[in-house]
């Protein structure tokens, strides 16, 4: 094991290279931040390569008194990565607020923060506890089965929320541990009474009977209740289908979005909705897309393991290739890496890929500033809704050039990414223009067919 604290500051050295921070005034603030912390270790610790908690809370406290909570906390935080950096560089032996996360079941370091510099440290700690994950009676058969399932290739993960928050209520409701699983079930159902979380029960009773069927092949199965899932199906909100007009605008206003601090920002947002509206691409196989995702030559992209673990090459038009290739050359510009593995949407201010969330706020606002949502609130269009824009326009330009749309679904579905077509039937949203156009189809094709040959109508 290294020894730290270190001579020289070897180890900030390493650790600020990893970093890769761009702004020329952020390294000196960390590396002043590490030391001042090196230095109150090598004060208090006889042991070499080790922080104690004591040792991190008297730190802590007597930064707290100096710093406001907000600075506390983010420069804590800060440490909590560094702490996490020296551990896997082999300098220490554990970082004791990740030690503490684990012991009491708490997922982010600021709670852990505020409780250690409370006067009742070990209070407040014990008042923040949260409840081990699967530590209900059942919490042993709901861990195999996800084990199971993703040994599968499901990935599992709306599955394993809804166990979570079952195991959470079983957990806070000890006297039904010998209760029947249907009896578990029923209290659980009844605990709210919303349609979503109706329909989560009916969802979590059919898995759990499938994952103790799979124990014991004499359990009967479930057959699945489908009115919750309708329930909520019946609340979903109409997708807004964007007219040539909306988009136009949304480009406009991703073009000139006010980003001082993030030049290639408001192209790289102008490349999203491109994306979206153009590729009907989802939100999250934008942000994943890589520079070696694009084939200039074939003008197509790449989406590699994405939704249901599929991967697709989509052909895009010549226009899209145009705008991917003037963001290629802004983001070169901008000293970007070059290497096929790159993000492709590269964040010039963080130096990384965009993350989801990363990509949505601004598209949302951008939303808000076009008027077509309102300034506050989940109400309005939504992002996704760019895929539903170009469901139905694919289907408005099939109907134009006297094609089928109903020959073409499974092909709609293999570039969307769906498992079958009944996943892309929930994008096609009646217009007015999609109706004017198939009652024209059926004026010119499916009239003949209502006369006798007599030529008076059946």
């Amino acid at each position: 094991m290294k020894r730290w604290p270190d001579d020289n500051d070897r180890a900030i050295k390493r650790h600020l290279q990893q970093l890769r921070l761009r702004h020329c005034d952020v390294p000196a603030i960390y590396r002043s931040l590490f030391r001042g912390f090196q230095e109150a270790v090598a004060r208090h610790e006889s042991i070499p390569s080790r922080v104690s908690r004591r040792t991190l809370e008297a730190w802590l406290r007597d930064r707290a008194a100096h710093w406001t909570l907000n600075t506390f906390l983010h420069r804590a935080g800060i440490t909590d990565r560094f702490l996490d950096f020296l551990v896997e560089d082999g300098s220490i032996e554990s970082n004791p607020i990740a030690e503490l996360r684990r012991a009491y079941c708490i997922k982010d370091s600021a709670t852990i923060l505020r409780a250690l510099i409370a006067p009742d440290s070990d209070g407040a700690l014990q008042a923040a506890r949260q409840l081990p994950p699967f530590g209900s009676v059942l919490g042993e058969l709901m861990r195999n089965h996800i084990t199971m399932m993703r040994t599968r290739g499901y990935r599992f993960e709306t599955q394993e929320r809804i166990f979570l928050r079952v195991d959470r209520f079983l957990q806070t409701h000890p006297e039904l541990a010998d209760e029947t699983v249907p009896v578990m079930l029923q209290r659980w159902a009844s605990a709210r009474t919303t349609a979503q979380h109706a329909a989560d029960c009916a969802r979590l009773a059919r898995t759990l009977f499938k994952a103790r069927y799979h124990l014991d092949p004499s359990v009967p199965l479930v057959r699945p209740d489908p009115r919750p899932a309708q329930q909520v199906a019946r609340q979903w909100r109409r997708p807004h289908i964007y007219s040539p007009q909306d988009i136009r605008l949304l480009l406009d206003m991703a073009r000139s979005y006010p980003s001082p601090c993030a030049p290639l920002r408001p192209i790289t947002l102008y490349t999203a909705v491109t994306l979206g509206y153009c590729a009907g691409l989802r939100l999250g196989e934008i942000a994943r897309l890589n520079l070696g995702d694009i084939d200039w030559r074939a003008g197509s992209i790449a989406i590699m393991e994405t939704k249901f673990y599929k991967s697709r090459i989509l052909p895009v038009a010549g226009s899209v290739v145009d705008a991917l290739r003037e963001y290629s050359e802004a983001r070169r510009q901008a000293g970007a890496p070059q290497d096929r593995e790159s993000a492709f949407l590269w964040h010039d201010q963080g130096g990384t890929r965009y993350s989801t969330q990363g990509l949505s706020l601004p598209l949302v606002d951008i939303l808000r500033r076009a008027g077509l949502k309102p300034p506050q609130g989940k109400t309005g269009p939504r992002i996704h809704d760019l895929r539903h824009s170009m469901v139905v326009n694919r289907i408005l330009a099939w109907y134009r050039a006297g094609i089928n749309p109903q020959e073409r679904l499974p092909f709609l579905a293999t570039y969307l990414g769906h498992r079958d077509i009944h996943s892309t039937l929930v994008y096609i949203t009646v217009t007015q223009e999609l109706l004017q156009e198939a009652g024209e189809r059926f004026r010119i094709f499916g009239a003949r067919c209502l006369q006798s040959p007599e030529g008076v109508q059946s």
